[in-house]
């Protein structure tokens, strides 16, 4: 196996991933709209990826884990519904900060939603990463900008711990199987807020938009999911924790340099927090086990 080259795919989907927030600022669409049409176009091209090689969607497996993949579907599609919000409402990175909380709040309710043991090592950098949201947030020096925007944030944040709770309850399916099938759940789950929030409006559609949410949906979605979930299947669990940094690192250069979206010295200062907060609590090993046994 070429590790060199996995490393690579895994790379450029976290990259991609990490640029979304940006090229949302270019669609002249309703953010809901572009999250449906995401859903939709990256499963369509999963299924089709997996029929060229010559694979089709294990159904036993699907029916075992149905409870769960609906579950982590409509959090899926709730979480991008509240991220694509707030990243039309505040800056790129302030949104992806924000939603980048999801990981440390896992580690505060996983013993009730799991049974997990709480790890106390990784309490303070749930501290920490706090005191780096309310840094970014504006709060601390009084410039909150759009507090719907955090707000939405945050709620995105929340949502996506509900589809790492989903996905931590699945059994015996394959990635891009589960894939799959969460992304047209979450399409699905979009559809209704979709028609409420634009009954009798027609959407005022351009080109540029139309290519955009194409390139959403199959490059940053489709192509997306099959590289990261190759390189998380081949990589070391440590490098694929590393790696995953870069997605909100990015989104933050994407917001600094493309958008010329400042964040102010605090706002720096908060991002690191959280990054690094993050990186230590993912990097910890297991109390009394093998660091090689931690789910990426």
């Amino acid at each position: 196996m070429n590790l060199a080259a996995e490393r690579i795919k895994y790379i450029a989907a976290v990259v991609l991933y990490g640029t979304i927030g940006m090229f949302l600022r270019y669609v002249g669409l309703p953010s809901e709209i572009v999250a449906m049409c995401r859903g939709v176009l990256g499963s369509s091209f999963i299924l089709l990826f997996l029929k060229a090689r010559g694979r089709v969607l294990d159904r036993a497996a699907i029916r075992r884990n149905a409870r769960w993949l609906i579950f982590g579907g409509v959090f899926l599609g709730l979480n991008w519904i509240f991220l694509f919000a707030a990243y039309m409402r505040t800056t790129v990175a302030v949104a992806s900060l924000c939603n980048y909380m999801a990981p440390l709040i896992v580690i505060v309710i996983a013993p009730i939603a799991l049974r997990e043991r709480l790890d106390r090592r990784k309490l303070p950098c749930v501290a920490v990463a706090f005191a780096g949201i309310v840094l970014v947030s504006g709060v601390w020096d009084g410039d909150v900008g759009d507090a719907s925007g955090v707000a939405a944030g945050m709620a995105a944040a929340a949502c996506f711990v509900g589809v790492v709770i989903s996905n931590r309850k699945l059994r015996g399916i394959d990635a891009l199987d589960k894939s799959a099938v969460q992304l047209m759940v979450s399409a699905l789950t979009i559809l209704p807020y979709v028609l409420i929030n634009n009954w009798g409006a027609a959407p005022q559609v351009d080109g540029r938009s139309v290519l955009i949410v194409l390139m959403l949906g199959v490059v940053h979605t489709g192509v997306a999911y099959c590289m990261y979930f190759s390189g998380m299947g081949s990589l070391p669990v440590q490098t694929v924790a590393i790696l995953g940094y870069l997605e909100p690192v990015v989104s933050v250069l994407c917001s600094a340099l493309f958008l010329r979206e400042a964040m102010g010295v605090a706002g720096w200062i908060g991002a690191a927090l959280i990054l690094g907060a993050a990186a230590v609590s993912e990097l910890l090993p297991p109390e009394g086990g093998d660091a090689g046994e931690k789910s990426a």
